[in-house]
């Protein structure tokens, strides 16, 4: 092309002219799929698709967002997932009540304990042992879970900084979260995907050691959460990045199923631990932050105070055990209690020799009831029983359907993350592509838990 090259009035995005000897030729380049894609006429013209993900790291997992764009203006998001999909809730029913654990807490792998709670809690309501689930097993349950929820809040504060260009908040963000992490380590025996609840009660008792490490933890902790504030809250583009974008009100919540940080920023302190308590939360002294704006600005601000309502909670669970004192952690019932009579092994993962001599030098008797116990499982009597809790990114249910078996006979997963990306479309049509980046991270979906 020469340097009278030019693009003739109303030409489209795929038409290129120019002038040679005094005439105008105009090329037009046509395509069928990207014309079906678009449709016809001159709105289609200024329309383009871009797709975003499922490979980038402003996605926030493996989610793909196809975009129809006109300049900078999004004009529809369309949400694609399913590519880390592993049919977890599938592969429960080939294992028995207590394998079914270990599926589970890979499903929304940055809060697994909250997962492995909610299914368990399904499974002793249709076993009918609720009541008889040890305290100090139910206060162990809500101190892991709140320590997971600042650990999970976390990430979602690194990561969001991360997109967001405010790379010092990932790096403070992940600092913070290795303490849960090696937290976490100490009283489960692993950094993540614990499988430390079990139907009936817990995996084991807290180790020696591990609450003087969480109270150390708890010392530490406040300072860090004012350090955020110095570092993000008052930061002008952090503001002019999430103030008054991507509005989403209590109704538009409320149609679309949306809960967590997201309902609670619009206004509505709907948290489950306070309207329909579980584990005994109506027994602890915490307040549930909420906002107004209904911005990402609010979200941000909602997740940090329920780290402080967290640590809250977390000093009140090490008071209680210190009160209840040293006692039992699973069912007493030993048709329902392993594998809590295990003694883990130096590794984490498996029995200590000890108790395996003890197990062997018992009876026979003990040796074909547990070996019975462990190779085919309880039973468990047949119906089916829904368990919602708060996770941290809104209700988290858990439905179990059983008919009579050693396995489940259905299980499904009512995962936050899936039902929260409906409001990605309707917080970002209308607005700019940049602000795509921050609604997502404001849902701060776990595509694990999403796709399951």
């Amino acid at each position: 092309m020469t340097a009278d090259t030019h693009i003739p009035p109303g030409a489209g995005p795929y038409e290129a002219g120019f002038t040679e000897s005094g005439a105008n030729r105009v090329y037009t380049v046509t395509g069928g799929d990207w014309e079906q894609v678009l449709g016809a006429g001159e709105e289609a013209a200024e329309t383009i698709v871009v797709n975003m993900g499922p490979q980038h790291p402003s996605t926030h997992g493996v989610l793909r967002l196809v975009l129809d764009i006109e300049g900078e203006t999004v004009r529809q998001t369309r949400l694609v997932i399913g590519y880390l999909h592993t049919g977890i809730e599938k592969s429960c029913e080939y294992r028995t009540w207590t394998q079914a654990v270990t599926f589970l807490t890979r499903a929304d792998y940055l809060s697994p304990l909250f997962t492995e709670t909610a299914y368990c809690l399904s499974v002793e309501k249709l076993l009918g042992i609720t009541e008889q689930i040890p305290e100090r097993a139910t206060v162990i349950r809500v101190l892991v879970m709140e320590l997971q929820r600042i650990s999970s809040h976390l990430v979602g504060l690194a990561t969001s900084g991360m997109e967001l260009g405010a790379t010092t908040a990932m790096i403070v963000g992940f600092r913070e979260r290795e303490k849960i992490l090696d937290l976490l380590e100490m009283i489960t025996g692993l950094r993540m995907n614990h499988a430390y609840v079990r139907p009936g009660g817990l995996a084991q008792d807290l180790p020696d050691g591990a609450e003087k490490a969480i109270r150390g933890f708890l010392a530490d902790m406040p300072g860090r959460i004012k350090e955020y504030h110095r570092l993000l809250t008052g930061q002008p583009i952090w503001r002019n990045r999430m103030i008054d974008v991507n509005y989403l009100d209590a109704g538009s919540c409320l149609a679309l199923g949306v809960t967590g940080p997201l309902l609670r920023a619009a206004g509505l302190p709907w948290d489950l631990r306070k309207t329909m308590p579980y584990c005994g939360y109506e027994n602890y002294e915490f307040d549930v932050p909420t906002a107004t704006e209904a911005d990402s600005f609010a979200r941000y601000l909602v997740r940090l105070e329920e780290m402080s309502e967290s640590l809250k909670i977390v000093e009140q669970c090490l008071d209680k055990l210190s009160a209840l004192g040293p006692g039992p952690v699973m069912v007493a019932d030993k048709k329902i209690a392993w594998p809590a009579q295990l003694s883990i092994g130096s590794d984490g993962m498996g029995n200590s020799l000890a108790h395996i001599r003890e197990i062997m030098g018992t009876s026979m008797e003990a040796l074909i009831h547990h070996f019975k116990l462990v190779t085919e499982g309880f039973r468990v009597p047949p119906g089916q029983v829904y368990t919602a809790i708060e996770g941290p990114r809104g209700e988290l249910g858990v439905h179990v359907v059983s008919d009579g078996g050693t396995r489940p006979y259905r299980v499904h997963v009512r995962d936050p993350s899936f039902v929260n990306l409906q409001a990605v479309p309707a917080m970002t049509e209308g607005g700019q592509v940049g602000d795509v980046i921050v609604a997502v991270a404001s849902v701060d979906p776990v595509l694990g838990g999403v796709d399951r």
